[in-house]
């Protein structure tokens, strides 16, 4: 595992031979953020990136400092992540920086629109963020709904901000309505 700075703050992932295995966003530093990362694998040591992951961490720099980059290039090691889940985060990765779904509109193209709680639940325990980028999916009307990263919504909302994605300024707008 590793940790790097980004516009965001330092992030860190894992990886394994079949890809990343898991992104941690920013706790404050660089310590605690690589601390909170090896709680979730506590097996993997601190490792200078390997050049097969370099154009991720990039991509993820790239990201965070308001790039376009999808980080569909991105190879996640999903071993242990439910079929569902699996297509939850598929969905995900197709939205563009910039672009927003909602939970609902996820679940309908997953065949049922009742499932939007779900897919929410899919997406609070994401192992991915970023890579799976969870903060571009909204409760509906625009609203912001939940974020489990550390600084829970407002980092959502700062996510968004630095991809200039237009549900930013329509989520303002509902916030001033009250």
């Amino acid at each position: 595992m590793a940790v790097f700075d980004t516009a965001l703050g330092p992030c860190a992932f894992a990886w394994g031979d079949a890809g990343v295995v898991g992104v941690q966003l920013p706790e404050g530093d660089a310590f605690h953020t690589l601390r909170r990362l090896a709680r979730r694998f506590p097996d993997a040591a601190e490792h200078a990136v390997p050049a097969t992951l370099q154009d991720a961490m990039a991509g993820i720099v790239a990201l965070l400092a308001g790039g376009s980059d999808d980080l569909a290039h991105v190879g996640l090691d999903m071993t242990g992540v439910p079929a569902f889940h699996r297509r939850v985060y598929a969905l995900a990765r197709a939205i563009s920086p910039g672009a927003t779904s909602t939970y609902g509109e996820i679940a309908s193209r997953l065949g049922n629109p009742l499932l939007a709680r779900e897919v929410g639940q899919a997406l609070g325990g994401n192992p991915f963020p970023i890579v799976v980028p969870c903060h571009r999916v909204l409760a509906a009307g625009g609203r912001m709904g939940g974020f489990s990263a550390p600084g829970g919504v407002d980092t959502k909302r700062r996510m968004l901000e630095m991809e200039n994605a237009a549900a930013v300024a329509q989520r303002s707008l509902f916030d001033c309505e009250g």
